[in-house]
């Protein structure tokens, strides 16, 4: 990265909560499945119906919660979607059945969707100029915690016990706890001013937009490659040892914290992230091509073959990344970012929602061809998108000047 700290106090009280966050989310990332399926002992089929079933609830939740970001400040409304998650993580614990289960990650999952569309407020006003760039930023920062907390999850999966699992999801609780607390030394963002006439739920009537949140939503499917797929089949498929599913995640996350913000130095217009779109494509394509060959070979190849399938893939998330900042926040109202955001989240949600069951259905249970089925899914998907970002940069272009009612700001 260009430099390790902000420029400004709020972006660095955001850059501290997101990184506290992310230690949490990396012991999850890592390890939440397997503590399912090897701890709980729920069959993998019964998690990928679980997590789908969670996806779908929250889909709607992040629009409404965006709304009342910008509405009603982001600052308070993203600290309340902190403290549910943390305490819905905390029910990880007893769910020892497939419906505790259920309740449990549909909670979790909404508040994670509902908190992504309420910070997005926050990353416009104290992003500078170009809040793209800071987003890119907190990734980084993200895949740093996310890596410390893969070094936890490393220790919990090769003990392997109930805990183990079980202190893995205490820690994740706690550190949703300590990312809300830190953000009371964020100074409070007032509500945007309104457009006079306008459509309340503008960003639900924009097509071109939802088109791009589709698009968008069938790429996020790739974070579940590396999060589900990748160490289901490690587990079950190869002679890898069960430690390079940390592994794995480590040298994704290097990856994304060393060139981040250099990958989305070119990606600074809608167009050009049309076009990292497609290349990010071709590269889970060709990851994806990778990953099947690693069965049936000796331990040390088959940890080859994967590292070098994640290394691949890692490139085209980085792509894949980078285009998602810059078309969601171009292409969004400043007076409407939580609510666009939130819109552009339901892409993350479809993903939520159908990632889990559809990889654990092709590439686990269908084995080796569902995993160049996928692979061809986010090429074609990815050729797709600058199509769409053309006919959304036509619309928005074409669209009137809109007035605006002076409000009476409400502090958060």
């Amino acid at each position: 990265m260009p430099r390790l700290i902000p420029d400004t106090g709020p972006q660095r009280v955001l850059a501290s909560s997101n990184f506290v966050y992310t230690v949490g989310s990396g012991l999850y990332l890592t390890a939440g499945v397997l503590y399912f399926t090897q701890a709980v002992h729920l069959p993998a089929s019964r998690v990928g119906l679980g997590l789908a079933i969670a996806g779908i609830v929250a889909l709607g939740l992040g629009v409404a919660v965006g709304h009342l970001a910008d509405r009603y400040g982001a600052r308070g409304v993203y600290m309340a979607t902190l403290l549910v998650q943390a305490l819905t993580t905390a029910a990880f614990v007893l769910a020892d059945s497939f419906w505790p289960f259920v309740l449990a990650v549909c909670a979790a999952t909404g508040a994670k969707a509902a908190g992504t569309a309420a910070r997005s407020p926050l990353i416009r006003h104290y992003g500078g100029a170009r809040p793209q760039r800071f987003r890119a930023y907190l990734r980084a920062v993200t895949n740093v915690g996310v890596s410390l907390g893969a070094l936890a999850a490393g220790w919990v999966v090769q003990v392997g016990t109930l805990t183990a699992y079980q202190l893995m999801v205490i820690g994740n609780a706690v550190a949703f706890l300590v990312a809300a607390a830190l953000l009371f030394l964020l100074p409070p963002v007032a509500p945007v001013a309104e457009p006079v006439g306008g459509a309340r739920w503008s960003a639900l009537r924009d097509r071109p937009y939802l088109l791009l949140t589709a698009v968008d939503g069938v790429m996020a499917i790739q974070f579940k490659v590396l999060t589900i797929a990748i160490p289901l089949w490690l587990v079950g498929a190869t002679e890898a040892p069960h430690w390079l599913i940390s592994g794995t995640m480590l040298t994704g996350t290097v990856m994304v914290v060393a060139l981040q913000v250099r990958a989305g130095r070119g990606v600074d217009s809608p167009t050009a992230g049309g076009h990292a779109y497609r290349r990010a494509g071709v590269a889970f394509l060709v990851s994806c091509s990778m990953v099947p060959l690693a069965a049936g070979v000796p331990a040390w190849a088959a940890a080859t073959l994967l590292i070098a399938a994640v290394v691949v893939h890692t490139l085209g998330e980085l792509w894949h990344s980078a285009a998602g900042f810059e078309v969601s926040f171009a292409l969004a109202p400043p007076h409407a970012t939580g609510q666009y955001l939130g819109v552009f989240g339901l892409g993350a949600g479809l993903a939520e929602a159908v990632g889990p069951a559809l990889l654990i259905a092709l590439c686990i249970t269908w084995g080796r061809p569902g995993w160049y089925v996928v692979g061809a899914l986010f090429a074609v998907t990815g050729l797709s998108a600058p199509f769409a970002v053309r006919w959304a940069q036509r619309h928005r272009s074409g669209r009137p000047p809109s007035l605006t009612r002076a409000r009476t700001a409400r502090a958060a």
